[in-house]
């Protein structure tokens, strides 16, 4: 994996920056903690009061999706 990907994300970071990827589900917002550091990470950003995912975030989760399969099996 190059650098420009290269993140080293916890379970939780994972699940948040999956979650950020559509509409709020059941009413429930991602945990302000975890998005801060999705944010200082470049991998999200707020907007108008609502995290977003970088376009950053979308290469990372897509090329990370694989070593998560790994990780799975």
């Amino acid at each position: 994996m190059n650098a420009e990907s290269d993140h080293e994300l916890t379970p939780d970071q994972w699940e948040t920056l999956k979650a950020l990827r559509g509409p709020v589900r059941d009413g429930r917002r991602p945990n302000g903690f975890i998005v801060g550091q999705l944010v200082a990470l470049g991998l999200a950003v707020i907007s108008d009061g609502t995290a977003k995912i970088t376009p950053e975030g979308r290469k990372v989760l897509i090329r990370g999706s694989s070593r998560l399969l790994d990780v799975a099996a």
